[in-house]
């Protein structure tokens, strides 16, 4: 499966980004989709994840939504209100089964797209 994300730029603080990421494979529903972010110096964490059901990591909750459809093989992540600490390059990953927290846990990854959020 390959993964192409997109969608990244440059923001002011409080404003919003979509960002998209397009799988090349049939079986696309069968697949738990996951954004993740990582800062320069920082490890990679999970911000958002679908599979029967979202979740989201704490920090986002409220400001950022994640979306999938299955017709176009894409998953979105709706970033709103961003903060200059959403900084980071933005990942999408794919797994098997449920979604999972552990980076480790994700078969397949896209490139990586950066969001750079100014004060």
């Amino acid at each position: 499966v390959q993964l192409q994300a997109s969608g990244g730029g440059l923001v002011q603080a409080g404003g919003s980004l979509r960002l998209s990421c397009a799988a090349s494979t049939r079986t696309f529903s069968l697949y738990s989709m996951g954004w993740f972010r990582q800062a320069p110096g920082k490890g990679r964490e999970l911000v958002a994840a679908i599979s029967w059901s979202p979740y989201y990591t704490d920090s986002v909750k409220g400001r950022f939504t994640i979306s999938r459809d299955n017709a176009k093989n894409t998953v979105y992540l709706q970033m709103n209100d961003l903060k200059p600490e959403d900084t980071a390059v933005y990942y999408c990953a794919a797994r098997g089964g449920s979604y999972a927290l552990e980076p480790s846990a994700y078969y397949f990854w896209g490139q990586g797209t950066q969001v750079t959020v100014s004060s």
